[in-house]
C-alpha cells in the first residue's frame, strides 16, 4: 500500500480494503475486460441509456481504481496506464457513497451475465461495507442498522409490541376455529418447526402471520414462534457490514438451539432466506447445526403429504410471478414457488424474462430505506413496470416482503392497477378447512365497524396496507387512495363515512384535500381523521375554520387508532375495537 496525504476516513477505507481482498474479490477486481455485457443487463442503464455512470463496469471501476493504486503492482508503477487513482478526501468518499448505494440494488443480474465471472454485486457490497465502517452511508441505512443492532430487528419493533401482536392474532385464530390449540405457540420446546418472520409482518402486514398460523394449525404441525431472535432478515447483507450480518444471524440460530427446535422455517423473504440460510454462517464465522428451509417448501410438503387440501378456484384473479433477486439469482430458488403457485391458482401467466434473468423489483439492496435516491430508483423502475404491464394480469405474486414494497411502489408510481400478493396468503385462501377445524364465529356478534365505509389515504404502501388491514378486521368496508387527486375523486363518488388522511403526499397534499372536502357542499360533512408523520403540520391544519374530526401522529399505535376512530364515529357501544 502506498502512503499519501489522505483524510483519516479515506485512509481507514484503504486500509480496510486490504483486509477484504480474498480470491473472489481480487478475481472480480482484475478480470473485467469492459466488454459491455453487464451494461445490457442493468435496469438502471436500460432506463437511463444516456448516462454512462450507471454502467456496472463504470461503477466497479470506481472501486477498482482504488485497488489498483494501492494493492496492484501495475497501478503503483503505471497508474496512468491502468487508470489507477487514489481516494484522498471525505468528498471522494461521499461521491463513492452515491454510486454504490444510489446507483445499484446489488441485484446481481450483471454478475450472472458477465462472461469473465466478475461479481459486480460483491464488489459493490464490499465498498458499502468500507464506507459504513467510517460512518459514511445514507441516513436510512444508519437508522435501520442501529435498530437491528440495538432492538434486535430491522424495524425497531419492541418485544412487547411483537408479543402483543401475536396475542391478538391468537385471539382471532381461537375465535375462528373455536379451538384454543389454534393459538400461536411461543417458545415451545422441542418443536418440529421454529418459524421466523420479517418484522414488516408485525408492523404492517400481520395477516401473513395469521395465514401461516392457519396453515400450521390445519396441517397439525408441531411448531412455535420464538420470543426473541425471530427476525430472520439481516441488514448486514445490504450495508456490507459483516459484523452486523454475523450478529443478526447468530441471534436466530442461538434461539433455535435454545428451544431445541428441529428445523428453522423462514417466512417469504428473499434477502432473509439468503442471509439466514446461505450467508449467515459465513458472517458469523462458524458452522451451525440448524436445519433451515423456506416456508414455500414447508407448504409444498404439506400439500404433497395430504396434510392440507386446496381449492384453487377460490383465487379467482389472473396471476404472474416475480422472482426475488436473492431467491433466484443468489440461491437458485425459483422452481418451487412456481410449483406451489400452480397448485393454488388457476390462471398463472409467466412474465418475461424470468427466473435468474428477471428484473429487480427496484427495491433491493436496501433501496427502500434510502429516500434520497427515490427519484432515481423510480425512474429506473420503468423497466419493471413495462415487464409487469406486459403480463396483462391483475396480481403479481412474490415470495419476498422486500419485493412486496418495491413492486407496490412501482405499481403506484406507474399507475398499473395491479395488486401484490404472497404465496402464504394465496395458499391459506385456497385451503379447505376440514370439519374438525370448522369456523366457529358467533352469528349474532357484529364487528364494531361493520356497516361503515372508510377511505384510507396515504402515499406509503406499508401504511396503506396496515390501516386497511386493521380497519377491515373490525368489519369496515375500506377504500384506498394513494394520492390527493384519487382521494377527492373517491370521496365524491363513494361518499365514505370517514376519511383517514395523510398530510404529506406528492402532488395534491392532505391540506389541499381537506380544504376541498370542507368547501364542497356535496361532501363537506364527511368526517376527516388526520394521520401524519409530521406533527409540525398539526398547527396549520387546526387553524382552518372547521378543524378535522380527529388527529393521530405516526408511528401509528393500533389501539389508539381504533379508539380514536370510535370517538370520531360516535360509536356509543363499549366495544374494545382491538379485542
Amino acid at each position: 500500500m502506498i502512503e499519501s496525504a489522505r483524510t483519516y476516513k479515506a485512509n481507514k477505507v484503504v486500509e480496510r480494503m486490504g483486509k477484504k481482498l480474498n480470491r473472489q474479490i481480487v478475481g472480480s477486481l482484475t478480470a473485467c475486460v469492459h466488454c459491455g455485457m453487464c451494461t445490457e443487463s442493468c435496469h438502471y442503464v436500460l432506463a437511463n441509456p444516456d448516462d454512462p455512470t450507471y454502467a456496472p463496469a463504470y461503477k466497479a471501476d470506481q472501486i477498482r481504481k482504488i485497488f489498483k493504486r494501492n494493492y496492484d503492482w501495475t497501478g503503483r508503477v503505471f497508474p496512468w496506464w491502468v487508470h489507477a487513482e487514489d481516494i484522498r478526501t471525505d468528498e471522494d468518499l461521499h461521491k463513492l457513497k452515491d454510486i454504490v448505494f444510489g446507483k445499484c440494488t446489488n441485484c446481481r443480474r450483471c454478475s450472472i451475465n458477465c462472461p469473465m465471472g466478475v461479481d459486480f454485486a460483491t464488489l459493490n457490497r464490499m465498498a458499502r461495507g468500507l464506507l459504513v465502517s467510517v460512518g459514511i452511508m445514507p441516513e436510512g441505512v444508519a437508522v435501520v442498522s442501529k435498530d437491528q443492532w440495538e432492538v434486535g430487528n430491522q424495524m425497531g419493533v419492541l418485544p412487547q409490541e411483537y408479543l402483543e401482536t401475536l396475542e391478538w392474532l391468537s385471539d382471532e385464530l381461537e375465535s375462528e376455529f373455536g379451538d384454543p390449540a389454534a393459538r400461536i405457540p411461543i417458545d415451545k420446546m422441542d418443536a418440529d418447526i421454529v418459524y421466523t418472520i420479517n418484522p414488516r409482518e408485525v408492523k404492517y402486514d400481520p395477516r401473513t402471520i395469521t395465514d401461516a398460523a392457519r396453515i400450521f394449525y390445519v396441517a397439525g404441525a408441531n411448531w412455535t414462534m420464538p420470543s426473541e431472535g425471530w427476525d430472520m432478515t439481516n441488514f448486514g447483507l445490504f450495508s456490507g457490514d459483516d459484523d452486523l450480518g454475523g450478529a443478526a444471524a447468530q441471534r436466530v440460530y442461538d434461539k433455535v438451539i435454545e428451544l431445541r427446535g428441529k428445523k428453522l422455517v423462514i417466512s417469504e423473504c428473499g434477502h432473509g432466506y439468503r442471509s439466514t440460510r446461505c450467508e449467515g454462517p459465513n458472517w458469523a464465522g462458524k458452522e451451525t447445526p440448524v436445519v433451515m428451509e423456506s416456508s414455500v417448501l414447508t407448504m409444498l410438503r404439506y400439500i404433497k403429504e395430504g396434510r392440507i387440501r386446496l381449492d384453487k378456484s377460490r383465487n379467482k384473479e389472473s396471476y404472474t410471478f416475480h422472482d426475488s433477486c436473492n431467491n433466484a439469482r443468489s440461491c437458485g430458488f425459483f422452481e418451487e414457488p412456481r410449483e406451489l403457485l400452480n397448485l393454488v391458482v388457476s390462471d398463472f401467466r409467466e412474465m418475461y424474462p424470468n427466473r435468474t434473468e428477471n428484473y429487480c423489483c427496484t427495491g433491493g439492496g436496501g433501496a427502500m430505506s434510502m429516500s434520497e435516491y427515490t427519484p432515481e430508483r423510480l425512474k429506473s423502475a420503468k423497466i419493471k413496470a413495462d415487464q409487469l404491464k406486459a403480463t396483462g394480469t391483475k396480481v403479481v405474486v412474490t415470495s419476498c416482503h422486500n419485493c412486496v414494497d418495491g413492486l407496490s411502489d412501482v405499481i403506484k408510481h406507474y399507475k398499473l392497477g395491479m395488486k401484490v400478493e404472497q404465496l402464504v396468503s394465496l395458499t391459506a385462501n385456497a385451503m379447505v378447512v376440514p370439519e374438525r377445524a370448522a369456523v366457529a364465529v358467533p352469528v349474532a356478534v357484529a364487528l364494531p365497524l361493520q356497516g361503515y365505509k372508510i377511505l384510507v389515504v396515504d402515499d406509503e404502501p406499508d401504511i396503506l396496507l396496515f390501516l386497511s388491514t386493521v380497519l377491515e378486521d373490525q368489519g369496515a368496508t375500506v377504500i384506498q387512495a394513494a394520492d390527493g387527486e384519487q382521494a377527492l375523486e373517491l370521496t365524491l363518488r363513494e361518499k365514505p363515512d370517514l376519511v383517514t388522511l395523510d398530510l404529506s403526499m406528492p402532488g395534491k397534499n392532505g391540506g389541499y384535500v381537506f380544504e376541498e372536502i370542507r368547501n364542497n357542499p356535496e361532501i363537506a360533512t364527511t368526517k376527516v381523521f388526520i394521520i401524519t408523520g409530521k406533527p409540525e403540520l398539526r398547527r396549520l391544519i387546526y387553524e382552518r375554520p372547521i378543524p378535522p374530526d380527529g388527529y393521530l401522529d405516526k408511528p401509528i399505535d393500533q389501539d389508539a387508532l381504533l379508539n380514536n376512530i370510535r370517538m370520531v364515529l360516535e360509536l356509543k357501544h363499549a366495544h374494545k375495537l382491538s379485542s
